[in-house]
C-alpha cells in the first residue's frame, strides 16, 4: 500500500508492505490494553483518614440519657465534624496485566488502524546531528503541524529527544516501548523505516503461523 512518506522537507509517498498488521481492527482487544495501560499509569496515592486514624479521644463526650441530644460514643464519630472517613479511599495498586500475545495483538490493531487512516508517515530522522528545536518545529511544520504526533524511532537517540521533547502533544518512543496506548493517543503517526520493520517484526503475524491459522479453521 502506498504510504507518506517525508524526508529532507519533502513530502511524497512510498510503498509499504502492510501485511504483517493485517486488515482488521480487533477493537475489543485494543480497547482492553489500552484500559490496562491507563491503569497501571495510576498511581492510587490518595488516601483518606477512618475514625482509627483521627486524632482526639475515645473518651464518652457526654452521658448516654437526659441531655436531650442524640448518643454519641466518642467525637471522632463519622457523623461529627472532623470525624473518620466512612469507606474512603486508601492507598491501592491499580495495575494487571494482560498476556504479551494480547498486547502484540492490541498494537497491530492499533497501527493497522492507523495505516488504514492515512495517518503514518515513513520519514528519515537523520539529520539532528544535535539537538535542535528549530528543526524539529521544521519537521512539524512539513507535516502540516499535527496537534499530536508519535516520533518513533528505531534505537533510543538522544538529539532527536531533546529536539522534539518540549513540543506539546508530541512524544518520541522507541520501537521496543511502543504500546497500543502511544498509537493511539499519539495522533499522526511519524516513524522511521527500520523503526516499522522492528515493531513489525515484534508484532507481525509471519506466513508460517497464516497457514496454521488456516489449517485450523478448516478443520
Amino acid at each position: 500500500m502506498q504510504v507518506k512518506s517525508y524526508k529532507a522537507g519533502n513530502m511524497g509517498e512510498v510503498e509499504f508492505d502492510s501485511s504483517a498488521f493485517g486488515d482488521k481492527v480487533l477493537y475489543r482487544t485494543l480497547k482492553d490494553a489500552v484500559v490496562m495501560y491507563q491503569a497501571n499509569k495510576r498511581q492510587g496515592t490518595v488516601k483518606t483518614k477512618g475514625r482509627s486514624n483521627v486524632r482526639g479521644t475515645n473518651a464518652k463526650p457526654y452521658k448516654q440519657k437526659h441531655t436531650g441530644r442524640a448518643r454519641a460514643g466518642d467525637c471522632k464519630s463519622p457523623i461529627w465534624r472532623g470525624g473518620g472517613t466512612v469507606f474512603g479511599p486508601l492507598p491501592r495498586d491499580y495495575s494487571y496485566k494482560m498476556p504479551v500475545k494480547a498486547r502484540r495483538v492490541a498494537l497491530r490493531s492499533s497501527l493497522a488502524g492507523k495505516l488504514a487512516d492515512g495517518e503514518v508517515v515513513i520519514a528519515d530522522l537523520g539529520g539532528f546531528s544535535q539537538p535542535s528545536s528549530k528543526d524539529a518545529r521544521r519537521v512539524l511544520a512539513d507535516l502540516g503541524s499535527p496537534r499530536r504526533a508519535c516520533i518513533v524511532i528505531e534505537n533510543y537517540d538522544v538529539n532527536v529527544y531533546k529536539s522534539f521533547r518540549n513540543f506539546p502533544g508530541v512524544q518520541v518512543r522507541v520501537a521496543d516501548d511502543l504500546c497500543a496506548l502511544d498509537v493511539i493517543g499519539g495522533g499522526l503517526i511519524v516513524a522511521e523505516q527500520s523503526a516499522l520493520d522492528k515493531v513489525a517484526t515484534r508484532v507481525g503475524q509471519s506466513a508460517t503461523s497464516r497457514t496454521h491459522s488456516s489449517d485450523a479453521g478448516g478443520k
